[in-house]
């Protein structure tokens, strides 16, 4: 990687020992050299109304100025009834508007969903993979990740205990480093 990249990351789960949290810290551990993820929180947002959008709260605008800032997105999320967590959509209805002003349009991303089930949130990733195409994301197709099973996947220090799994989320993250040189805007 040839120019430092910086990734923002969307957390889906605001639990306090959330998996997902543990996993994006994992996913930075394991970042291709240059590329700096910084997770950039979404549990204060106020809830996305159209009203507000001409004095929008200082939540959204500290949110939209930290995402417009990086080079590119990653999403880790949870899987609730088949979907993302209210507050990840909440997190992309905000910076996506006022219509037409979207600070994730254009930015190359990827998704990674986390789950203890046998699926890994299958379910989650691919409907925020459909929102992500109306944002104007392009989202890496390949290699997907549905990390399940979590439950025994950290060790005490938070990094990844499974051998495999850390290899292939290795290799996930060197995938992701081509993709955002790829389709990076600038």
């Amino acid at each position: 990687m040839s120019q430092p990249v910086n990734v923002a990351v969307l957390v889906g789960s605001l639990r306090k020992d959330s998996l997902n949290r543990k996993m994006a810290h994992a996913l930075a551990a394991l970042a291709p050299a240059g590329m700096t993820l910084s997770i950039v929180e979404i549990g204060e947002l106020t809830l996305y109304n159209q009203d507000l959008d001409g004095a929008p709260p200082a939540s959204w605008t500290a949110f939209r100025e930290q995402v417009a800032k990086a080079d590119a997105l990653l999403f880790v999320t949870p899987e609730y009834n088949r979907s993302v967590p209210g507050v990840l959509k909440n997190a992309l209805d905000v910076g996506s508007r006022p219509y037409g002003k979207s600070v994730f349009s254009g930015k190359p991303g990827a998704v990674v969903s986390v789950s203890p089930g046998a699926i890994g949130g299958f379910g989650a990733n691919h409907h925020l993979r459909q929102v992500l195409t109306f944002l104007n994301v392009p989202a890496m197709a390949q290699p997907e990740a549905y990390i399940g099973g979590v439950g025994d996947l950290f060790d005490d220090k938070g990094a990844i205990a499974k051998e495999a799994t850390k290899t292939f989320l290795t290799s996930f993250m060197t995938a992701f480093g081509a993709w955002v040189a790829a389709n990076r805007k600038g």
